[in-house]
């Protein structure tokens, strides 16, 4: 499956190697994650990490392969 996890603000590239496991874009004021994500478990990983981080999460979905 893969995910798309637009957050808040513009990423730094050191904040952004929290996520190694997917790849990413700025786009107007916005940091899109994206990639493949193997499982829920997984996938709440990632959003447990974003909270963690203090990102605020705007959008999450799944989208094509």
């Amino acid at each position: 499956m893969r995910y798309e996890i637009r957050v808040e603000g513009n990423m730094s590239e050191t904040l952004a190697k929290a996520f190694p496991e997917l790849d990413h874009v700025l786009m107007s004021g916005q940091t899109v994650l994206f990639g493949s994500v193997v499982d829920e478990a997984q996938l709440f990983g990632l959003l447990a990490r974003c909270q963690s981080l203090g990102l605020r999460v705007l959008e999450m979905r799944q989208t094509p392969e």
